[in-house]
C-alpha cells in the first residue's frame, strides 16, 4: 500500500509476479514462433508444389518448342526436296540458264580473314552460272535482304580464294552468280522486293514448285 514500507513477503510477491509475466511473454513468443514455423513450412511446401508444377509446364513447353522446330526444319527440307526435282531445273532452263544438276546444302563458305561466312539451301550449277537459292517456310522481306547480303559476301570470298571445293572446281572466276528465294508462303512485299533487286522468286504450288513470273522489265542481277 501507499505509504507503507515493503515487507520481504511483498518484495517476494512482486518478484514472483514479474517472473510469471516474463514466463507468459516467453510462452506467447514460443507459440508465435511455432505458428510462424508451421506457416513457413506450409508456404515452403506450397512453393515446392508450385515450382514442381511450373517446371513440369516449362518442360512440356520446351518439348513442344523442340517439336515445332523439328516440324519447321522438316518443312524446309520437304520444300527443298520438291525443288530438287527436275522440274525446277527445267524451269530455269526455259529462262535460258544451262543448269543441269542441283547441290543441296553443300555450298558453304568461311573466310576468317574477311570475317564472312554463310551457307545456301540449294544451289543450281552451270558451267558459267551458279543460282544461289535461300528457302524459307514463310518468305519475308528481311529474308530477301539477308540473302542478298550473303550472295555479296560469297562473291567477295570467291574473288579472294576462287573455286576450290567440288562440285565447283570446274568453274572460273568469271562465273556469274544469280540469286533466287523460295518459300512455301511468300509475302507480297517480299516478292516485290526480290524482283526489284533482281532475284527470282520460287513458291510451292501443290506438290511442285514454280517460279513466279517477274514483272515487265525485270533483269536478273548478276554478281
Amino acid at each position: 500500500m501507499s505509504g507503507q514500507a515493503l515487507t520481504f513477503e511483498g518484495i517476494l510477491e512482486l518478484f514472483q509476479a514479474g517472473i510469471r509475466e516474463i514466463q507468459e511473454m516467453r510462452l506467447t513468443m514460443e507459440k508465435r514462433d511455432a505458428e510462424y514455423a508451421r506457416e513457413k513450412e506450409k508456404r515452403d511446401a506450397e512453393y515446392a508444389r508450385e515450382k514442381e508444377k511450373r517446371d513440369a509446364e516449362y518442360d512440356k513447353m520446351r518439348k513442344e518448342l523442340n517439336r515445332k522446330i523439328g516440324d519447321l526444319t522438316g518443312s524446309i527440307g520437304r520444300i527443298i526436296e520438291h525443288m530438287l526435282g527436275e522440274r525446277i531445273i527445267e524451269k530455269f532452263q526455259v529462262l535460258g540458264y544451262g543448269v543441269t544438276h542441283p547441290v543441296r546444302r553443300n555450298c558453304t563458305f568461311v573466310n576468317s580473314k574477311m570475317g564472312i561466312e554463310g551457307e545456301f539451301d540449294l544451289t543450281l550449277v552451270d558451267t558459267d552460272t551458279i543460282i544461289l537459292i535461300s528457302v524459307k517456310t514463310t518468305l519475308e522481306t528481311k529474308d530477301v535482304r539477308k540473302h542478298i547480303e550473303k550472295i555479296e559476301a560469297y562473291r567477295r570470298h570467291i574473288e579472294a580464294v576462287g573455286f576450290k571445293q567440288p562440285p565447283f572446281t570446274h568453274l572460273l572466276p568469271t562465273t556469274r552468280f544469280i540469286g533466287a528465294v523460295a518459300g512455301a508462303v511468300a509475302e507480297e512485299e517480299a516478292i516485290e522486293f526480290a524482283h526489284e533487286n533482281g532475284l527470282y522468286v520460287i513458291v510451292q504450288s501443290g506438290e511442285a514448285v514454280e517460279i513466279i513470273t517477274p514483272p515487265e522489265g525485270f533483269v536478273a542481277k548478276q554478281w
